[in-house]
């Protein structure tokens, strides 16, 4: 990453908070369990913690949208390779400016928030009968990737012109556009047949962490409604600009051209 105010380049923060580390062995020790679980245990970890908008609310199993947060796929080490990577590199230095106290609340209100959206969101469109929920409505969901996206908005938010370069594809960007090149790579590989990403999940996480961070008033970085529309308001009068400009300049070239004319014939 780069600096804002140089060409400095680094990999990775300097420095790794306590709350970061935690995290990391907390959800590394959860995974631990639901890989030897069955083995030493009278249930499985991964069925008991997954959310499922059914168990929510049909059986009233509200936990899940707490316990989901801390497991990933067991079969897919990469899982939560990803999302303790993400943490590590962004959410150190967010929990270094902030504070391990306020970073804490922060994760496990994005993930929590996201749990519950994930719950909620399917089973209020099954209700009204919209087909495309059903399956969402009886499938789980499980990682701590609703409060990772959270983090990574902060991040974006707090340094908005600080460069990151991506490992895939290897491509510099400022921090600004992270959240939506990422939300634009997952549509890329769900349009490919990639179906096991939860694409609610991860916008639940940032809209959670958005309005969190406008509320709290404490992120200037972080815009609120008024600020986007007066930013859309601003771009649409820059686009009606250059267009009577290039309307100006055509009109300009077709009176060149028509004296151009006059002049060969006359």
């Amino acid at each position: 990453m780069n600096g804002r105010g140089g060409a400095q380049m680094s990999f990775g923060p300097s420095q790794t908070p306590d709350i970061i580390k935690n995290l990391m062995i907390a959800n590394g020790i959860v995974f631990i369990l639901q890989l030897i679980g069955p083995s030493i245990l009278p249930f499985s970890v991964t069925n008991f913690g997954v959310v499922q908008p059914a168990a929510v609310w049909e059986h009233f199993e509200f936990w899940r949208v707490f316990t989901y947060m801390w497991l990933h796929s067991p079969t897919s080490p990469m899982h939560i390779a990803g999302n303790m990577f993400s943490l590590w590199m962004f959410g150190s230095q967010v929990a270094l400016l902030w504070g391990e106290e306020r970073f804490l609340k922060y994760y496990l209100l994005c993930g929590t928030g996201a749990g519950f959206l994930i719950a909620t969101i399917p089973y209020l469109l099954s209700m009204i009968g919209i087909g495309s929920s059903i399956n969402e409505f009886q499938g789980v969901t499980l990682g701590a990737s609703g409060a990772v996206m959270g983090v990574l908005l902060a991040y974006s938010f707090t340094w908005p012109d600080r460069t990151i370069m991506l490992i895939f594809p290897p491509i510099p960007i400022k921090a600004i556009w992270l959240i939506p090149l990422l939300f634009f790579m997952e549509w890329s590989f769900a349009s490919g047949g990639s179906s096991n990403i939860s694409h609610t999940g991860h916008l639940a996480g940032v809209l959670v962490g958005w309005i969190y961070l406008v509320n709290e008033g404490r992120t200037p970085g972080a815009p609120n409604v008024q600020t986007l529309l007066l930013k859309w308001r601003r771009y649409r009068m820059r686009q009606k600009i250059r267009a009577v400009h290039k309307e100006d300049k055509r009109d300009r070239d077709s009176d060149r051209d028509d004296d151009d004319d006059r002049r060969r014939f006359h």
